[in-house]
């Protein structure tokens, strides 16, 4: 049976059904009709600036969402099997945790929060190499985590190249 024979349409009573489908659809951002991967990016300036304001470090940051990262390769495996595609668009728990990594190595500040989550959007939407490569031909949960990762890394050096340059 081909993947397109065995999809699923996510839905909220879908979503709601299993923990992993929530944390996967972020919560439901991914359920949004338009630009799910960028609403989906949003909760994480908003959790960031929540543990920020609580004392986090950015290496503590840092070393967060590498673990989400980590459990992130489970979930997307998981959801990607569930619902017959590889790298729903409905799953956003990739750009949320590529998010927390470039708000962990960024300097703080609306300004640079700001020309951050556009580049990590520009980068993870243009899909410039390693990026599209990365999205196309490795499979599975480390396939959807990995090229939004490598797109944050871009933005990552783009702004601290601007910080160094003009801050």
């Amino acid at each position: 049976m081909s993947q397109t024979q065995n999809a699923v349409i996510p839905s909220w009573s879908w979503m709601t059904a299993r923990v992993v489908r929530i944390l996967g659809f972020g919560f439901g951002t991914g359920l949004t009709k338009s630009a799910p991967g960028t609403v989906g990016t949003l909760p994480a300036i908003f959790v960031a600036g929540l543990l920020f304001g609580m004392g986090m470090s950015h290496l503590t940051l840092l070393i967060v969402a590498a673990a989400l990262f980590l459990l992130g390769v489970r979930i997307c495996d998981i959801l990607s099997r569930e619902l017959g595609t590889h790298d729903h668009h409905g799953i956003v728990w990739d750009e949320f945790v590529a998010m927390l990594l470039v708000l962990s190595c960024v300097p703080q500040g609306l300004g640079w929060w700001l020309l951050s989550f556009l580049l990590f959007r520009l980068f993870d939407i243009l899909k410039p190499q390693p990026v599209k490569w990365a999205d196309s031909q490795i499979k599975g949960g480390l396939g959807v985590m990995l090229d939004d990762a490598i797109a944050a890394i871009y933005a990552i050096l783009v702004v601290q190249a601007l910080h160094w340059l003009f801050a």
